[in-house]
């Protein structure tokens, strides 16, 4: 059987980190891009190396070939528009489009060289397609992602898949601040049709859904799961 190299940049919290056990689990080689490493210390089937995706040049030590690569580093940048300043906008396009353009120029031969073809997993954010107050910037910095994975999609195709997600508000610690206490989580709770908000676990599944052969069939997707946040109004 083949192994199966992946890439995951920003894998050791959050969805990043879930997204690397499920892989681990299931045997794929995985490597991991992030600014701490302690976390993964130990796992099988794990090798870490150090990155900041804000610096520049990028500089890390790639498989011979890759069946995979998922770019999870983010931000939660909510404030009022007349607030924020021209480098809060760019920090978020550093962090969110950028680094992932960086990081996929830096993979691009390896994911290349499988015959069976490598798949591309970004992360976007319900805020693109659902207008949200204090979300200018980073709907602003994911709508460009959403735009990345399908002019990808079609550069790439057909030897490499490219596909983004687009969760709405996740049990993450880049979210910790907006559930910090019951009242908070409880509120955005109440703001999903399904009266709760996601796991990294949940939304992990589906990366790794894209990242292997199940997936070999999608591609140039913006794959919503939101709690039906993005597409439903329930009304009683």
């Amino acid at each position: 059987m083949e192994e199966k190299n992946v890439m995951i940049i920003g894998g050791s919290s959050g969805i990043g980190l879930e997204l690397v056990n499920i892989l681990a689990k299931r045997n794929y080689a995985v490597s991991v891009g992030s600014r701490t490493s302690h976390i993964l210390a130990d796992m099988p089937n794990v090798r870490h190396f150090p990155l900041d995706v804000s610096k520049d040049p990028l500089e890390f030590e790639l498989p011979s070939e890759l069946h995979g690569l998922a770019y999870c580093p983010g931000t939660i940048n909510l404030r009022p528009f007349q607030r924020m300043t021209e480098e809060d906008f760019l920090e978020d396009y550093r962090i969110n489009l950028l680094g992932a353009v960086k990081v996929i120029q830096a993979c691009l031969p390896k994911l290349r060289k499988p015959k069976s073809g490598s798949s591309i997993v970004l992360f976007s954010t319900v805020a693109v397609q659902t207008g949200m107050a204090f979300h200018a910037s980073i709907a602003s910095a994911k709508g460009a992602i959403e735009g990345l994975t399908r002019a990808l999609a079609a550069e790439f195709a057909p030897r490499i898949r490219v596909n983004a997600i687009a969760p709405s508000l996740t049990d993450t610690p880049l979210a910790e601040s907006l559930v910090s206490n019951e009242d908070k989580r409880r509120a955005s709770s109440d703001r999903h049709p399904l009266k709760r908000i996601g796991t990294a676990r949940e939304i992990a599944r589906m990366a790794s859904h894209l990242l292997s052969e199940d997936g070999s069939w999608i591609t140039g997707q913006i794959i919503s799961i939101d709690g039906g946040m993005g597409s439903l109004r329930t009304f009683k």
